[in-house]
């Protein structure tokens, strides 16, 4: 893998956001720099919009944007629940903004007032879907108020959510199965929940990321597939040596589909709005480098 042409497209192309998050991850960079970009994302109500998740330009805070802003906050190490970004983002979940009683929304209606890929269109009558509700229920266990009643909520879900993943075992939709995979960590950083058996959890994921990994690695190129990175971080995840074959060939895979300007090729279009997605495609293409990267590293310790 050639990371500097990685660091040069970084360098010429990327979203202030994630040229921040390349010095942090690759160049002693500092985490408040990532976070007070990261701010700009967050509104009022404390969600986040604007883009943050490229493939939907709506300003107006979401589920998904939120977690979206999660991921980087994990990415970076910030654990202080007192930090402005996470009190906002543990305001707006309180506030039960798209909430249903049982999951918030996948969608909002104002996505279809602003470019967007067309599974970011609003669907009134939405299936009921832990995505991005594993996630954000283990977010709430690790940086709310154990005395708060956002708490009391979030514990009550998680076990809701257990129950669900074990009745509807095993999954076809890898995004979900990722947020149950988080819920499993975060729930791992944080008090149990009563009623929801670690090892038993444990063992259920092992097998159900064997049941969605794409075994077909001759797809990999051009197909929206499956692959370990979306569950395995690092050789300390409790998912990596049941894995570590497939892991391997993802390095390899990584080497070897770099193209000439650093990047990897994205595999998915929009279909439609084509100026807004000719950039948003750039900036996916700066978030596959850092996760290559990032992953490809990561298996090399």
């Amino acid at each position: 893998m050639n990371i500097e042409s990685a660091r040069e497209f970084i360098y010429k192309n990327a979203r202030p956001l994630d040229f921040a998050r390349w010095q942090y991850l690759f160049e002693n960079g500092t985490k408040e720099a990532v976070l007070r970009i990261l701010e700009a994302y967050q509104n009022e109500d404390g969600g986040f919009g604007h883009g943050l998740e490229a493939d939907c330009w709506n300003p107006n805070s979401s589920p998904v944007q939120t977690w979206a802003a999660t991921e980087i906050i994990r990415e970076v190490g910030l654990d202080d629940p007192e930090h402005p970004i996470i009190q906002g983002i543990l305001r707006y979940l309180a506030s039960m903004d798209c909430f249903n009683g049982h999951t918030w929304s996948n969608t909002i209606p104002s996505n279809d007032h602003y470019p967007h890929a067309p599974w970011w269109n609003y669907a009134p009558s939405q299936e009921l879907s832990y995505n991005p509700t594993a996630c954000l229920v283990g977010f709430i266990l690790k940086y709310a108020k154990r005395e708060s009643q956002l708490y009391t909520t979030a514990v009550g879900l998680a076990k809701e959510a257990y129950d669900f993943f074990q009745s509807n075992y095993p999954m076809d939709s890898m995004h979900t199965v990722s947020c149950f995979v988080e819920l499993y960590e975060y729930l791992s950083e944080c008090s149990p929940v009563e009623e929801i058996d670690r090892n038993e959890f444990e063992d259920l994921l092992q097998n159900q990321i064997q049941h969605v990994l794409t075994a077909d690695t001759s797809v990999w190129s051009t197909e929206y597939v499956c692959k370990p990175s979306l569950f395995i971080h690092s050789q300390k995840s409790a998912f990596y040596s049941a894995n570590r074959e497939i892991c391997n060939f993802e390095c390899e895979f990584i080497t070897k589909t770099q193209e000439k300007d650093g990047s990897w090729n994205v595999t998915w279009d929009w279909g439609e709005y084509p100026e807004q997605w000719h950039i948003s495609k750039n900036w996916w293409k700066s978030d596959l480098i850092l996760k290559n990267v990032k992953f490809y590293l990561a298996m090399q310790k």
